[in-house]
This record gives C-alpha cells, sequence and structure tokens, in this order.
C-alpha cells in the first residue's frame, strides 16, 4: 500500500504561512500609516483652501514645522509662490516633509539631497534652512521653472530615478503654499495641546523667526518681546514672568518687512508670520496668535481662527499693522 500523499500538509503549512505573511503585511500598512499620519492622539495641523471648495490637508506638527520653513526661506530669497508649490511637492514626494537621516545611497533630508553630488555636507544638508535655501538656489537656475509643470521644474532639480512622482503631490503642495505665503488667510489651523519639550519662550520664538525668515524680519519689522501689553491677571504666587505681557512678541507688518520686492500686500505678509507661528506652535510653546481680528489658541476644541478668545470673549485687538504671539512661558 503507497502511502498518503504529503501534498494536504504542505498545502496546509502554505495556507498558514501565507495567512501569518498577510497578518504582517497588514501590521506593516498600519504601522506605516500611524508613521506617517502621526498616530491616534497626536496633534494634528489642517490647511484648507481659501476658496471654499472642500480641499484640505491634514499632515503633523512635524511636517507642520519643516513646511513653514521651506516656504519661509523662499519668500525670504523673494522667490514667487510657484517657487514654494515645487519645493513644498519636492519635500513631500522625497522625505514626506520630514528630516530624515536616511534614503538612497547617501540621500539625506527633507530633499534627500546627497553630500556625494555637491549638495553640501551632511550636516548642511540636514539643517532644514540650508536644505531648501540650496533648493531654491537650483531651481532659480531652471530656464522659466514658473512656466513648468510642476514635475518637470521638479525632476530638473532633483534628477529622480522617478521624474514623475512629484505631479501626485501639487494639490496639497498649493494649499500649504497658499497658506504660509500667506495669500490665504485664516486657513492653516494645529490642534492639540502644545508640545511636551520646554522652548525657552519669546526668545526661541525670535530665534526660529531669524532662523527661518533671515535676520531682517527682526531688524526691519521692530520685533520685540512687548513691553506695552496689559498683564493678563495673576493669582498672589504668581511671578511676573507668566503675565501675558512677558510672554507676548509683537511683530509690527508690512509688506517690505522682509526686504522683498513682490508686490506681497500688508495683509498677505501679516498671514505669513501668523501662519509659519501656527505651524510653530508644538515646538516653540505657542499659546495664542492674533492677527487682524482673528485669534487661534492651542489646544482648543478645532483650533481654528476665530474671532473670539478660548473664553469666549472678544479676540485680541490686533490690525492688520501686527501680529502678536502669546507663548506658554
Amino acid at each position: 500500500m503507497s502511502e498518503p500523499s504529503p501534498t494536504p500538509v504542505r498545502r496546509g503549512r502554505l495556507l498558514r504561512f501565507g495567512g501569518a505573511v498577510v497578518v504582517l503585511l497588514a501590521l506593516a500598512a498600519y504601522l506605516t500609516v500611524q508613521y506617517l499620519t502621526g498616530g491616534p492622539g497626536v496633534p494634528r495641523c489642517t490647511v484648507v483652501s481659501g476658496r471654499n471648495d472642500g480641499e484640505s490637508y491634514e499632515f503633523t506638527p512635524e511636517q507642520a514645522v519643516n513646511a513653514a520653513t521651506i516656504s519661509a526661506v523662499g519668500t525670504h530669497r523673494d522667490m514667487p509662490e510657484r517657487a514654494v508649490t515645487i519645493a513644498l511637492a519636492t519635500a513631500l514626494q522625497e522625505s514626506g516633509l520630514r528630516n530624515i537621516k536616511h534614503g538612497d545611497r547617501d540621500s539625506l533630508g527633507l530633499f534627500q539631497q546627497r553630500p556625494s553630488q555637491g549638495w553640501g555636507t551632511t550636516a548642511e544638508i540636514m539643517d532644514p534652512t540650508y536644505a531648501a535655501d540650496i533648493f531654491y538656489e537650483h531651481l532659480a537656475k531652471v530656464d522659466d521653472y514658473a512656466q513648468l509643470p510642476l514635475t518637470v521644474a521638479a525632476q530638473r532639480v532633483q534628477r529622480s530615478a522617478f521624474p514623475d512622482a512629484y505631479a501626485k503631490h501639487e494639490p496639497d503642495a498649493t494649499l500649504l503654499a497658499a497658506a504660509l505665503t500667506g495669500r490665504s488667510a485664516a486657513t492653516l489651523t494645529c490642534q492639540g495641546p502644545a508640545g511636551s519639550t520646554p522652548a525657552g519662550g519669546p526668545d526661541a520664538v525670535r530665534s526660529a523667526l531669524v532662523r527661518d525668515f533671515g535676520r531682517d524680519v527682526l531688524q526691519d519689522a521692530g520685533a520685540d518681546v512687548s513691553a506695552t501689553e496689559t498683564p493678563a491677571p495673576a493669582s498672589p504666587s504668581a511671578s511676573p514672568s507668566t503675565t501675558t505681557a512677558s510672554r507676548t512678541v509683537t511683530l509690527p507688518v508690512s509688506a517690505e518687512a522682509s526686504g522683498s520686492t513682490t508686490t506681497a500686500t500688508v495683509g498677505q505678509r501679516g498671514w505669513e508670520l501668523a501662519h509659519w507661528a501656527v505651524a510653530n506652535s508644538s515646538g516653540l510653546h505657542i499659546d495664542r496668535v492674533s492677527y487682524a481680528g482673528r485669534e487661534w489658541t492651542a489646544g482648543s476644541t478645532d483650533s481654528r481662527w476665530s474671532t473670539s478668545d478660548a473664553n469666549g470673549g472678544p479676540a485680541a485687538e490686533t490690525s492688520t499693522a501686527e501680529v502678536r504671539i502669546v507663548t506658554g512661558q
């Protein structure tokens, strides 16, 4: 009598192995999504279309900080909004707007630039401000880049093995650029409490402003910690350093504040600075941002720009001539 065929046993093992592979792939996909989106319970940022067409893009505070840096460096270089859109779409494709320390061969950072290809040292490329600046330097050398399809302009800078990959990020990059350059008012918000890492209060905000916009953002705009604010009501045990006055950075706004030669309006410049502050709110412990009679408050239910403050009272009475940033310490 012949022995029973082992085929059913092998088939059962293969099925179990296949099932295990499917589970592992599903787990890997879940973890990837959680990494890319920041996971449940993580503060979120959202940018919406200023055209009220329902378009929006949701991202993490980490991505928001990097996007704000890319945009600020672009406007500081006097690059048009189209250049900022191209840069943001490129970073979305190359790194997911994350300053990563790995990539294909020696590729690094937001734009996956390679030290071996003359983009800079490892330390330079891992500095988002430097990485954005050198990207714009190369983009500016592309003839008529603003009139080219986005993916063509990006590819002429990046020389990617996937030249068409940038196009799919254009809608999200367009929303981000409109908000972060200030053209689209009150369209970028962040949710949740401020970050858990102490950030040093107003001095840290001013340092970050210089990092992204250049020193002129303080020298020309006359930014300073406001000494004229009315202190918030304090308990008997509260120290003077906890008053609203000591935690407020006031940025007077003018279209020429950055030294730019563009035709940006005062309002656009104001919203650029206001959205930058919201994008950096988690890392810099920014509690409130006020501009043009609108106020954003960290930790509010929907973190939208409101005409009232977190307590239901009227928002800070700010004109288009200044942006107020209140830090958590």
